[in-house]
């Protein structure tokens, strides 16, 4: 027979909404916020790097970071990311979500600082240092992924514990948006103050020494949120089912929860004997146990995840590549350094607004009525329809007149991967594995993601290369059959969510099989 249900746990599944759960959705999700606002905000910059640092006015076209510089520039963060994913993931189920939710915030809050302040005025010095600070940036960032998830799914109730995960998740769109208005004001402010000719008017003067301020401001903002959070994280009390699963204390699992949730919880802790807290089912991560009962899920969220971030990244952190490819944004040359840095931030402020943002919201109204799986199948049936929409006509897009069109199919493309994988694969590792090994699991399907955004990263950068390539890279397939890899991608990750479980209006003890006794199927 399986253990009964502990009061306090089956309390806080049907809790009705209340304060806390905002409160825990707000301090969780500023996480979030910073973490996109850090990751994506080079992409806004790495066009401005390649003026300053590396332009030669011999050149007909403005200096560009080298092939290894901009895989590294955008990439190191995505590395430190997996690593950080990996180990506060273990740290989690190890120490407690809550010791160790701080320190994230702590080294997120110094090494965007940091990177601000990266040291030199010399190319090799500050990309150097740049990378440096960015690795750790991306460390504290990847932390935050598996204790953010895994907290707010054991303190959410079962109804809508859906859309609370997926609200903190949400948080990430404010923070790419958030990074495109900074970026904005900043180039606007700048570009304003400090008037300079395109490059095609005047090479040399097209790029102003206060430009060196710009990308460094950019940078530094992704500190005020975090540091703004760090206070109420540290006020969380430690989730209860950490408190009574793991740490097997049951009477403070209680009292924390009392206070949290304004009602008096009874436990009877005579009842409550060291077999019902610690259960039965003590095997580990590399047992034959898991791997029956949770190897199939393990092997979908991490799949499904790297298929989605392959194609989510590369749009992402290229999008301004793909933008200047089309014709969305000005060709380089008409623009002076600073002007680029603002053509580059208005559209991706458009593509957030209309297409990203929305995304994730929609997810939250809708995951807890439609359910995980529908949604996320979804959302890859659409990526890679859409894709396949625009590699298909691509030449069409390309022609003067068409470019409206390719935006917007690209921008439902974002649309669907928010309102879809995006969402979902975040949501669905905190929620299907035991707790003994929840943070643990969600830290390795992240990380998991995270080779993928590496594979999108790296791969896109040098495969959509057309004839000719820019200037230092080789010729790739071009960005046409780059967007064909890309809907194959999601098509992949449609593939493997067929193995995912549901888990709407089930409490997490039901959907991980936490109240199924070690002997049972």
């Amino acid at each position: 027979m399986a253990p009964q249900q502990l009061n306090v746990l089956s309390t806080l599944d049907a809790a009705k909404i209340q304060w806390y759960h905002f409160r825990a959705i707000v301090i969780a999700g500023m996480g979030f916020f910073t973490d996109a606002y850090d990751l994506f905000s080079i992409s806004l910059i790495a066009k401005l790097l390649g003026r300053i640092y590396y332009s030669d006015p011999t050149f007909d076209s403005p200096g560009t970071l080298p092939p290894n510089v901009s895989a590294a520039v955008t990439g190191v963060a995505l590395c430190g990311t997996l690593v950080g994913q990996l180990f506060f993931g273990w740290l989690g189920d190890s120490f407690g979500r809550k010791n160790v939710y701080g320190f994230t915030l702590i080294l997120m809050t110094i090494c965007s600082l940091a990177s601000g302040l990266s040291f030199s005025n010399q190319p090799k010095g500050v990309i150097a240092t740049l990378c440096f600070f960015r690795f750790w940036l991306g460390f504290g960032v990847g932390g935050d992924y598996p204790l953010s998830a895994t907290i707010m799914s054991e303190y959410a109730n079962k109804r809508t514990r859906g859309a609370f995960i997926a609200a903190v998740f949400a948080m990430q769109g404010f923070g790419i948006l958030f990074a495109a208005i900074v970026s904005l004001i900043v180039s606007a402010a700048f570009n304003n103050t400090y008037k300079a000719p395109s490059y095609d008017e005047d090479r040399l003067h097209s790029t102003v020494p206060e430009a060196d301020y710009v990308w460094r401001i950019i940078l530094m903002f992704g500190s005020i949120p975090a540091a703004l959070t760090y206070y109420w994280r540290m006020q969380m009390p430690e989730t209860a089912r950490y408190t009574a699963l793991i740490a097997h204390n049951v009477k403070k699992a209680v009292a924390d929860m009392s206070k949290v949730l304004h009602v008096e919880i009874e436990e009877n802790f005579e009842k409550v004997s060291s077999n019902e807290v610690k259960r039965k089912n003590n095997w580990g991560l590399f047992s034959p146990q898991f791997a029956k009962r949770h190897g199939l899920h393990l092997l979908a969220t991490t799949s499904t995840w790297f298929f989605l971030d392959i194609a989510f990244y590369s749009q992402n952190l290229f999008q301004k590549d793909i933008f200047s490819k089309i014709g969305w944004i000005p060709k380089a040359g008409t623009m002076n350094a600073i002007q680029e840095v603002y053509h580059i931030s208005r559209a991706q402020t458009y593509l957030a607004l209309c297409g990203t943002v929305p995304g994730y919201w929609f997810t939250v109204a809708f995951i807890d009525r439609i359910g995980r799986f529908w949604i996320q199948l979804m959302g890859f049936l659409m990526m890679t329809t859409f894709m396949l929409g625009l590699a298909i006509p691509y030449n069409h897009w390309t022609t003067p007149g068409h470019h409206t069109g390719f935006v917007i199919l690209y921008g439902l493309t974002f649309f669907f991967a928010n309102f879809g994988p995006n969402a979902t694969t975040f949501i669905v590792p905190a929620e299907v594995f035991p707790a003994r090994l929840r943070s643990t699991c969600h830290g390795i399907s992240a990380a998991c993601g995270k080779a993928g955004a590496i594979v999108g990263a790296f791969g896109f950068l040098y495969a959509s290369q057309g004839n000719p390539p820019e200037r230092g890279y080789r010729k790739g397939i071009g960005l046409r059959n780059s967007l064909f890899v890309l809907a194959s991608s999601n098509f992949l990750g449609m593939v493997m969510t067929i193995f995912l479980p549901e888990a709407k209006g089930k409490s997490l003890e039901e959907v991980s099989m936490e109240n199924v006794d070690e002997n049972a199927v």
